[in-house]
Order: C-alpha cells, then structure tokens, then sequence
C-alpha cells in the first residue's frame, strides 16, 4: 500500500500537468498560430527536450538510484550517498554548462542538422537559432534537477520531483498571458523555458534543504562508485536512443503513407501515453528506489514480493484504461478533437489505431513494472538488448501490415513489440530468479480480467443508450463521455469487489494518508 500510495501521488502530479499542458498548447495555439513563429518555437523547445529524453531522464534515475540506494544502506550510508551525490552534482555541473555553451556557440551549425530546410529561408532559420539560444540552458537545469529528483526520489519523498512538470507549464503559460508590446511572444516563449529550468532548480532546491539532504559540490575523486555510475549510465542512455529511434521510425514509415496519417498516429498516441504517464512512469518511478532500498539490505524475498504487489497494482489501473481504449475509441476521440478541421473521417482513422493502441498499453505499463527489477540489480544492459530485439520487432510487422492497414498497421507493430518486449523482460527476470508470481498475483489478474470483460459489457450497452447525447452540443458530449467513463470504471471496481480481485481494506489503506509523499 505504500508504493500504491507513492504512485498515487506522483500519477496525481502527473495527471495535473498533462491537464496543464493540454491548456498550454490551446493557448499557444491560440496566440502563435502555426505559422513561422511557431515552428521556429517548437524547433527550439524540441533540441533540449531530445537531450533530456536521451540522459536526463529514466537513464539518470537508472544509474544514479540503485548506487545512492545501496550507499545509503551501507555504513555511515547518508554521509556517504550525501558525498556520491556531491560528486556526481560536480560532474554534471561541469559537463552540461560545457556542453550547453559549447552548442550555443555553434548553434547555426547544428540548426542545419536540426532543421535543414530551414536554411533556404533566412529570415526563419535566424529566428530559429536565436529562439534555440534562448531555450537551450534549460538543458543544464533539467539534467541537474533530474539529480535533486533522484536523491529525493531514492528517499521516498515522490511529491516535489513530480509536480516539477507542473512549475514548467505555469510559467510558459503565463508567458502567453504577458501582453506582448514590446517582445514577441515566440521570444517570450523562448525564454521562459530557461526561466521555467531556474524555477524548477530553486524548487527543488527549497525542498532538498527543507529535508536535510542538501546537495554540496565535491571534487570527485573517480572511485568504484564514480566509475560504476558511468558504467551503468552508458548503457541508459543507449536504450533512451533506442526508443527515440522507435519514434524517429515510426515518424518516417507514417511519412511514406497516405496523407494523414502522421497525424491520425499523433492524435491516438497522445491519448495513449496519458494513462502510460499517469500510471505506468508513475509505478516505475516509485518502484525503483523501493527495489533498490531491499536488495541493498539483502531483502530479496521481500524485493520479489514488491515487484508481485507492484504488477498487481499496474494490472488494477492499466486494464480498465486499456478497455476503455480499445472498446469505445470513436466515442472518445470524437468528443476530444472532432471539431473544426478535424472530421468524422479523421475520428474513425485516429479510432483505428486508438483502439489498437489501446491494446499494448498492458504491455507497454508492464514494462515499466519489469525494468526496475534490472536496473536496482545494476543491470542496464539487459534491457537495452531487449529493446533492440523488440525495435527489430516493430520494424518488421509495421513494414508487413502498413501498407494495407496503414496507422492501424503501424499502431499494431507498436503493440506487438510492446508485448513482446514485456514478455522477454519478464523470462528473463523469472529464468535469474527474479520473479515469481504468487498465488495472489495469480488469482487477482484472473479478478481483473473478468472484471474488464464485465466492463466492456457495461461500456458497450451505456455507449448505445447515450448515443443521441454525442449528436448535441460539445458540452453535453463532454458530460455524456465523463459519464461513461465513470460509469465503466465503477463497473470493474463493483466487478471487481464480488470477485474478490479488490478488497476493501486495500482501498481503504490505499486512501489513508501517510507514506510515499
């Protein structure tokens, strides 16, 4: 109930920052257009964004937890993870400032790698370098404030890392809402992405002080534990790569197909990743310290247990979101976006690959339950293998179905690697002895399941009664799908409960405050 409680709290943060960046965009939107300044932002917004997903990110947490975790057991274990990450914070500190004015020097030369077909226009292309100037430090801030989130992370306080996401959309939003007499709005943007990364640094700052774990520079002095971090973050950071190039193929392939079905992916997708964030990343993030923590100590029959406990807590939330997405994707998708431009055709394409989608979200969520089991053991580099296999995977089902199934085609290649993957993941970590599922475990996923087939049900008979609401106006299909939405979730907790999949003490200690925050 404790991790349940950890990652109710950061799928909480989570959730508020999706909303508020679902706001962010309509206001950019509304402001910027999509004309040059807008593409000129979105270049510049997207180059520290990539070096973020590459290192400051899952690799960082991936490499630094599981050593800080095990120094911290160990004796005289604060002043020593305190002394480690002291370190590291050197190291990082030097490397990222480095890098950050070294490219900002250079950026026309890396613009024409980022954005070649910009150079024929040079109006765009200055406008582009100097709005990627402006953006680019926050890449020195979000690598070192993926280090505070790691430290307080590793220490079980999960509130403040998660609502970090929260401070960024608060100040590019209010950026938008600055009148712009003076300064454009695109360099306003620009700059409070910068502003956002400072912010976001003092935040966690305040918080890491407030709890006596402070972080104080030290020259490092490349010890086993120094060389070990970068044996470990290598490997990290290939596998972010790796997904990267997943997303950079799937990009190219959507190209070679019909017109719109880039964005028929972007839509599907979006709504995809909401409950893989909220719940997937959210598990993963609170797992990982907590894993690393009880095999520090020798635990390794409780570290088991912990992994059992946290697939069946994934399984709860991922099955009933996964149902809703694969049994009524019309339904939500023409609520969301069929307005305007977009079409009752758009909505049944996007549906196509929702629902497929859909699908691999168990998968895809049970990845992020597997993978900490590796990487609190010190293990980057199984992982990474085992998404290059399910990279080839992809690869090869998207280029035997896109051609006659298109998007749905390519959705299907990403739910096929995805279980893929989760299946490798999982007979790996079994064949070590890393993982055995318990009677419990067992008999809870087979409650789940039936509990979703009950679900579906439900959803497919309030879908056909509700129909002549999604004809009316927006805020009735808004209010019709809310309903429906609640009204299946409450279906699979009831189905869930006289099934004994769910006990009520479980969600009564689930609510109770304390622990994880």
């Amino acid at each position: 109930m404790a991790l349940m409680r950890s990652v109710a709290t950061i799928g909480g943060y989570t959730m508020v920052s999706r909303v508020l960046g679902f706001i962010r965009d309509t206001l950019f939107a509304a402001v910027l257009g999509a004309g040059m300044a807008a593409d000129c932002f979105l270049v510049a917004f997207r180059m520290p964004n990539f070096f973020r997903a590459l290192f400051a990110e899952g690799a960082f947490n991936a490499a630094f937890v599981p050593l800080y975790s095990r120094l911290l057991a160990g004796e005289d274990g604060k002043a020593r993870a305190a002394q480690f990450a002291g370190e590291i914070a050197t190291l990082l500190t030097i490397a990222v400032t480095a890098f950050v004015a070294l490219v900002m020097v250079f950026m026309p030369q890396a613009m024409h790698v980022l954005a070649p077909g910009y150079a024929d226009e040079p109006a765009k292309f200055a406008l582009a370098v100097d709005l990627t100037r402006l953006a680019f430090p926050y890449l020195a801030y979000i690598s070192l404030i993926s280090l505070q989130g790691a430290v307080l992370n590793a220490n079980h306080r999960f509130a403040a890392p998660a609502a970090t996401p929260i401070l960024l959309n608060i100040v590019l939003i209010t950026a938008l809402l600055i009148p712009h007499t003076y300064i454009a709005t695109e360099r306003t943007q620009a700059a409070a992405v910068t502003v956002a990364g400072i912010v976001q640094f003092v935040w966690l700052m305040v918080h890491l002080e407030r709890v006596g774990l402070g972080i104080r520079l030290h020259w490092p002095r490349f010890g086993a534990e120094i060389r070990r971090f970068f044996a470990l973050l290598m490997p990290a950071v290939i596998g972010a790569g790796i997904y990267q190039v997943n997303v950079l193929v799937d990009m190219v392939l959507a190209s070679l197909l019909p017109e719109g079905t880039v964005s028929y992916l972007f839509y599907a997708d979006r709504l995809n990743q909401l409950p893989l964030a909220v719940i997937g990343i959210a598990i993963s993030t609170a797992l990982l310290p907590l894993l690393s923590r009880q095999l520090a100590k020798g635990h390794i029959d409780l570290a088991v247990e912990t992994q059992n406990r946290a697939l069946e807590g994934a399984a709860l939330l991922t099955l009933p979101a996964a149902a809703a997405l694969a049994t009524i994707p019309e339904t939500i998708i023409g609520v969301l976006f069929q307005h305007g431009a977009f079409t009752s055709a758009d909505t049944i394409e996007t549906a196509r690959a929702l629902g497929i989608l859909g699908l691999g979200l168990p998968a895809f969520t049970a990845t992020k339950v597997f993978t900490p089991a590796f990487h609190a053991r010190e293990d980057t580099r199984t992982p990474v293998r085992l998404a290059l296999i399910a990279l080839l995977v992809n690869f090869a089902v998207a280029l035997a179905t896109m051609w006659w199934l298109h998007q749905a085609g390519l959705a299907l290649a990403s739910t096929v690697a995805a279980w893929v993957n989760m299946a490798q993941l999982m007979l790996v970590l079994r064949k070590r002895g890393h993982f055995q599922p318990d009677r419990r475990l067992l008999r809870r996923l087979v409650g789940f399941a039936l509990a979703t087939a009950a679900m579906v049900a439900a959803l497919l008979l309030l879908e056909w009664q509700l129909r002549p609401l999604f004809q009316l106006a927006l805020w009735w299909k808004v209010g019709a799908l809310a309903g429906l939405v609640a009204a299946g979730g409450l279906s699979f907790l009831i189905a869930a409960l006289v099934l004994r999949a769910v006990a009520v003490a479980d969600l009564k200690r689930l609510v109770r405050r304390g622990g994880g925050g």
